[in-house]
């Protein structure tokens, strides 16, 4: 339970320096406004669709979990679930509000070709 609680909360973070894991072999030698490009679209077409569906999955799971008392299974000790499921959806709203930041600077950059930071 702890790391998945480190691993769900590192996923804004991991965002927020672009430190995910990239195939860069185009995409590092593009210009700058032609990656903001290739961010703006991506963030449309693909982050913002899935995180939001996962985010939305997760608030109705947390509040199913703590509506039924579910307990984990897997161990002998039957420990609460809905702290984790709660912890689990907070780091995904956070992951969204990270996402629609870099998608604004991303934005920025398209438009202004300089980089908002």
């Amino acid at each position: 339970m702890i790391g998945t609680a480190i691993y769900t909360l590192g996923w804004a973070y991991v965002h927020r320096h672009r430190a995910h894991v990239r195939v860069d072999v185009f995409y590092a030698r593009l210009p700058r406004r032609w990656q903001a490009l290739v961010d703006v679209l991506g963030n449309i077409f693909l982050f913002f669709p899935f995180i939001i569906m996962f985010t939305i999955a997760a608030v109705n799971k947390a509040q199913y979990s703590w509506a039924v008392n579910e307990r984990m299974e897997e161990t002998a000790w039957y420990p609460p679930f809905a702290p984790l499921r709660t912890l689990m959806a907070i780091a995904l709203i956070l992951l969204v509000l990270q996402g629609t930041a870099n998608f604004i600077r991303d934005f920025y950059t398209l438009i202004r070709n300089k980089p908002y930071d």
